[in-house]
């Protein structure tokens, strides 16, 4: 795999988007995709249609993102807008280890002999009758389509895939992919605004929309990665869940109304961690949850303090299940963007070309004004890798047994090669 990455601030979205686009596709041939990350500030469909114009018939794919974007030229962002393109491809333009002339191959290295991405199946939906697990099994069946990999009613399973949702109901849209494909590997985020005021869209060439689905099938007999962590301590405070309403109400720890155990845990008064306080004071303390193994511990950001004492949180709890307190702090959550991008480069047999970086947006709000920063730590990391950071309201990624999962404050790091 080859990529580029492009990126503007042009405060037109036309103009914008194409500007980025044009220079995501320099020495790129055979582009098979275009991650697409902006800002909630433009005009989207403008902005696609100016990409579209640069990249005439590639699949495109993403999310508005939390106040900016990071790519190898640093923190992208602007009061007028950003965009930032990750094109990919199989070869790099008139680098193809074919004869000009003759058309004949020139050695057995060549690049067209490597291995190599085979077809990408992109599709989005907005949610069916309001059924987000239909509509994950109907996406998974149109991206099948779009790769030619359903037919005959044989269906053929993706290497790994990328998927993009609001926040929400993130677990219900992967339970449907799955019931279709079964379990493959995946990466991706859940669409941000800067506000946390649902303003956030998820598109693809064909889609724009709030409540919905998109992903991208990816087959290919190259390398994959994905590292997926919180990058927290646990602490020595551990209680059962003993009551959730709708999923991601938190009521009770250990029989106690959660921000009560909460605020015990950490020598809090509860009235001051009511409403969106609990959101902030929980970033360098959130909650998590182990996996049935131990191999990860998914992070649980509580986001609002009600007034019964119950939390709401960022992803889906189960009761009768231990919960856990995790720390960290600031400096905690800078330098684990850097180990975290070697460690997801380290994860491959061979040399990464190109790394897909998911950070979450509290970690980036709780990073504040140190945010130029994170962006030197990444950069640093990377090396000459090209990479695209897009800021989330909720990451999903996997560990060592492959069981896919989704979480918040969490970071969800993915290399290809």
């Amino acid at each position: 795999m080859k990529a580029n990455i492009g990126e503007s601030i042009l405060a037109d979205a036309a103009r914008a988007g194409a500007a980025a686009a044009k220079v995501a596709a320099e020495g790129l041939s055979d582009i098979k995709l275009a991650f697409v990350y902006s800002s909630v500030d433009y005009n989207q469909q403008e902005l696609l249609q100016g990409i579209a114009e640069e990249l005439p018939g590639v699949p495109l794919i993403g999310n508005t993102s939390f106040n900016g974007i990071i790519t190898p030229r640093g923190f992208i962002a602007s009061e007028d807008g950003f965009v930032g393109v990750m094109a990919i491809s199989n070869c790099a333009a008139n680098n193809l280890g074919i004869n000009n002339a003759t058309g004949a191959l020139d050695n057995e290295d060549a690049d067209i002999a490597k291995p190599k991405l085979s077809s990408i199946g992109v599709a989005g939906l907005a949610k069916l009758n309001g059924d987000a697990r239909a509509t994950g099994r109907q996406v998974a069946l149109d991206a099948l389509a779009a790769a030619g990999k359903c037919t005959s009613g044989k269906i053929d399973a993706p290497d790994y895939f990328y998927m993009v949702a609001p926040p929400g109901e993130e677990e219900f849209y992967l339970k449907g992919i799955t019931d279709i494909i079964g379990r493959v590997p995946f990466f991706g985020g859940s669409a941000a605004d800067n506000t946390i005021s649902g303003q956030w869209l998820l598109f693809t060439n064909n889609l724009i929309c709030a409540d919905g689905v998109a992903v991208a099938f990816f087959y290919s007999d190259a390398p994959f990665a994905n590292y997926f962590t919180g990058a927290y301590e646990q602490s020595s405070n551990v209680g059962v869940i003993t009551k959730v309403r709708d999923n991601r109400v938190l009521v009770e720890i250990d029989g106690v109304p959660a921000v009560k155990k909460y605020a015990e845990w950490t020598g809090q008064d509860p009235k001051s961690l009511l409403g969106g306080n609990l959101l902030v004071a929980t970033i360098t303390a959130p909650l998590g949850v182990k996996d049935r193994l131990g191999d990860l511990v998914a992070i649980r950001h509580p986001m609002n303090g009600n007034d019964d004492y119950s939390m709401n949180i960022g992803a889906n709890l189960a009761e009768n299940t231990a919960v856990i307190q995790m720390q960290g702090s600031i400096e905690q959550l800078l330098a684990s963007a850097k180990d975290g991008v070697t460690a997801a480069k380290a994860k491959l047999p061979v040399a990464a070309s190109a790394l897909h970086l998911v950070h979450c947006g509290g970690r980036l709000a709780g990073i504040g004004d140190r945010r130029e920063e994170l962006a030197a730590n990444i950069i640093a990391a990377a090396g000459d890798t090209p990479f695209i950071t897009e800021f989330t309201f909720g990451e999903y990624g996997y560990e060592d047994d492959g069981n896919n999962s989704t979480g918040g404050l969490m970071l969800s790091f993915s290399a290809f090669a």
